[in-house]
């Protein structure tokens, strides 16, 4: 049964509002209904996301022999090429049409943290090939970072917790924080035939900030088990980001909170998105919020450590690394 498209209408929230209940508010509906929204007035100039963007076509424009230098490594830091990422395997007959960069937290191979997943060294283009490449990206990582401490003080208060809830060590105080660069060559998706710019998931963390382009692509659905799926349009919005929550926020809130289906269909045009994943730290342990639970709303979900979590969430995928990514 063919799929049904349509536009969504999200919430957008601004983070500059001294309006704070209005904000929760407006934040509060939107992660019940879908999980995803705007946030405008974030503190990051427009003139430095056009810096970052101009980087990232910069590096998605060097030949794929010098691309391929930098091919993702065990530490998933680098590139991916187009086709290497198969998010959709039940639906997809190919992989993603994309081509990747990982940057993630940076440490130095000799501190014992780098020894966990998604913490160490990364990998960065050389300077006399793309100068500024690394001080943009890295300038990029701080100033985001700070964007979605913003945005889980809101989701902290919508909970009912207290504003700085999620700004615990455990937490947002070392968080996992993946940023990626994507580049959608204009393959035009056609899903009737298995076909997409990336194929039908979930994020699996905590918040996805995701910056982009003009061009249209991006897609949600709010009830995945409908027949036929309905999928919605989410249109890019000058100097906004989109929003979405991820598995472990619905986890958390008990299921109050919805991570939501989402997708990217190429339509012929070139497209480049920056998605920035942040999640707890390793040694979170996540539980129902005592917010989020009573006698009629006993915890649906048990008790575990974030990085158990990660690690099963990898052997569902047979521990490919592709079901990590998003749009």
């Amino acid at each position: 049964m063919a799929d049904c498209n349509k536009s969504s209408n999200l919430n957008s929230i601004d983070l500059s509002s001294p309006d704070i209940p209005t904000s929760v508010s407006l934040l509060k509906h939107a992660c019940m209904e879908s999980g995803f929204f705007y946030v405008t007035n974030h503190g990051i100039s427009e003139e430095f996301m056009d810096q970052v963007f101009s980087q990232s076509k910069n590096f998605f424009d060097l030949p794929l022999e010098e691309k391929m230098r930098l091919l993702r490594n065990e530490k998933h830091r680098g590139y991916t090429p187009v086709l290497d990422e198969l998010l959709d395997p039940a639906n997809q007959i190919q992989g993603d049409h994309k081509e990747g960069f990982y940057i993630g937290v940076e440490l130095p191979e000799d501190d014992p943290e780098a020894q966990r997943m998604f913490y160490g060294p990364n990998l960065w283009p050389e300077s006399d090939i793309l100068p500024g490449w690394r001080q943009t990206m890295e300038k990029y990582q701080q100033q985001a970072l700070e964007v979605v401490r913003k945005i889980a003080k809101l989701i902290a208060l919508a909970l009912d917790l207290d504003a700085n809830f999620f700004e615990q060590p455990e937490m947002l105080g070392k968080p996992i924080a993946v940023l990626r660069l994507l580049h959608y060559p204009g393959q035009v998706s056609e899903p009737a035939k298995g076909i997409y710019g990336a194929g039908a998931h979930s994020d699996y963390g905590l918040i996805t900030l995701l910056a982009t382009d003009s061009v249209s692509g991006l897609q949600i659905c709010k009830d995945k088990d409908a027949k036929p799926q309905v999928w919605e349009d989410v249109e890019p919005l000058k100097g906004a980001f989109v929003v979405n929550l991820g598995d472990m926020l619905e986890r958390w809130s008990n299921g109050i909170f919805r991570s939501t289906l989402h997708r990217v269909l190429g339509n012929g045009q070139k497209r480049y998105s920056i998605p920035y994943f942040v999640e707890p730290s390793h040694d979170c342990v996540v539980e129902c919020l005592p917010t989020c639970q009573s006698r009629e709303n006993p915890p649906k979900f048990p008790r575990v450590k974030y990085e158990t979590y990660l690690l099963q969430r990898y052997q569902d995928t047979h521990a490919d690394l592709s079901a990590y990514n998003k749009a």
